[in-house]
């Protein structure tokens, strides 16, 4: 079974609701209509009563007409404009006087019907209101007058009334689709504008957008919704391709020059000394090629893992001494003089492996790019609803131009100018996807060949 397109379904609807709204007008109209009708119908024969009580005369046990001339009006003697018939009975129901227009029919009597009674019956096969009133001498039943009125003029203003109704309403329903139709097309149009915007979306493809309708309803929030959303997509399938693009380069890297330097090993013979040289430029190669994959590795594993956090109460101040105790060596080799300078134990809650390596990247990064002989300071205090980390060191320093860029993956500030300096590019980028996952602000300030200084800012809900 074919389901009904959105725009039929919103004028299908709003029909079934004014449908049902204009049978209840139509119905209300028309009992309203038949109401007025039969209280004017009740309101001429109550009038005629009241005027034929005048026209008689009650004796003791009887009553007679005072006024013949009655008779000779039009209403008396005919049926076919606006007829009156009356009929008057003893108190036994015999028949005493009647009008010429009943000529030989009689009307309707009930002895048993309760007096004063309005009623519809037949009268020659047409539909007649009538009332049958008793006459009382004290409180003696005298006699009857039974007044009645045809109800064929009412009956064909009701009937006429009922026809166009009927016929009008399905037609109004015909006129209020259609039109429920054209205005639905029109509202739904930006959802049309979606439909074919999102068709021709492909991976190769994001630069289309949904035209934004000119009304600001509903319908302009979604379409501005919808094109955020692609702004987004594009701008992460874009990040995707150059990460790709870089990490394909950097991974290439080291693979050519492992495989160049084996087949300069290879291409004469070479004494032990040159071949234990070349082997061992080779292992340095494949020792960067696995620190390189294990930072890819690190990256891709904490894309917005916020789930798999294991939050516990860290000493921030042993953390950081464990990550110094680890570059003893290489603090050791380049004369660095480690400061620390902590105002007390401080605790934050967070995850400690997660820490462990923000720390480690930033401390690994300082004493890579300090000169020999240089100082490393290491701070910790209060600041306002916030613990403040600082490392400050003496190194090279980062170009202004290049501060704004070092989060970016595989982005190395003049690597150029310092080829002897190894690296990834990886590691300020993955201490500040770390940062963001533990909800910690970092920035960093720098000053090219006086040295750079790293914030870290634990905030209140890390120190409960």
């Amino acid at each position: 079974m074919q389901q009904l397109s959105f725009k039929n379904r919103i004028a299908s609807n709003y029909i079934i609701t004014t449908a049902l709204l204009i049978f209840v007008v139509f119905s209300v109209i028309y009992f309203i209509v038949r109401l007025s009708v039969y209280n004017q119908i009740n309101s001429d024969i109550s009038i005629e009563v009241a005027h034929h009580f005048k026209e008689i005369k009650i004796t003791d046990n009887s009553f007679q007409l005072t006024h013949q001339d009655e008779w000779k009006e039009r209403e008396h003697n005919t049926v076919d404009v606006n007829p009156v018939f009356i009929e008057f009975l003893d108190k036994n129901g015999k028949m005493i006087e009647k009008s010429p227009n009943l000529k030989k029919q009689t009307l309707f009597f009930n002895p048993n019907m309760d007096d004063n009674q309005l009623f519809d019956t037949m009268l020659l096969g047409s539909k007649i209101r009538q009332i049958q009133v008793p006459v009382f001498n004290d409180k003696t039943i005298v006699g009857y007058i039974i007044i009645a009125m045809s109800l064929e003029g009412a009956s064909m203003v009701l009937q006429n009334l009922f026809e166009i109704l009927i016929i009008a309403y399905p037609l109004i329903l015909i006129v209020l689709f259609l039109i429920a139709r054209f205005i639905a097309g029109r509202s739904i149009k930006p959802i049309s504008s979606i439909i074919e915007t999102s068709n021709i979306i492909t991976k190769d493809n994001l630069t289309s957008r949904i035209p934004l309708p000119q009304n600001r309803d509903e319908l302009y929030v979604l379409s501005q919704t919808i094109n955020s959303l692609l702004d987004r997509i594009e701008n992460t399938i874009e990040r995707e391709k150059q990460f790709t693009s870089d990490a394909s380069h950097e991974l290439r890297t080291p693979l050519t020059v492992i495989k160049g330097t084996l087949e300069v090993l290879i291409r004469k013979p070479r004494n032990h000394e040159e071949y234990e040289e070349k082997i061992n430029y080779c292992i340095s190669e494949v020792d960067r090629l696995n620190h390189l994959v294990d930072q890819l590795l690190l990256l891709a594993r904490f894309e917005n893992q916020k789930q798999s956090l294991k939050i516990e109460k860290v000493h921030l101040n042993a953390s950081i001494l464990d990550v110094i105790s680890r570059f003893a060596t290489t603090i050791q080799n380049k004369n660095i003089q480690i400061v620390t300078e902590f105002e007390k134990e401080y605790y934050i809650n967070t995850d400690v492996y997660l820490f462990s390596i923000i720390i480690n990247n930033l401390i690994s990064n300082a004493l890579k790019y300090s000169n020999k002989n240089t100082k490393l300071a290491i701070t910790l205090s209060k600041g306002i609803n916030s613990i403040e980390c600082s490392l400050v060191d003496s190194g090279i320093g980062i170009d202004s131009k290049d501060v704004g860029k070092i989060f970016n993956s595989f982005f190395r500030s003049d690597s150029t100018e310092h080829p002897e300096i190894k690296g990834t590019g990886l590691g300020l980028s993955i201490v500040k996807k770390l940062c963001t996952l533990l909800s910690i602000d970092v920035a960093i300030s720098s000053q090219k060949n006086v040295g750079t200084t790293v914030k870290l800012s634990f905030y209140e809900e890390d120190l409960k």
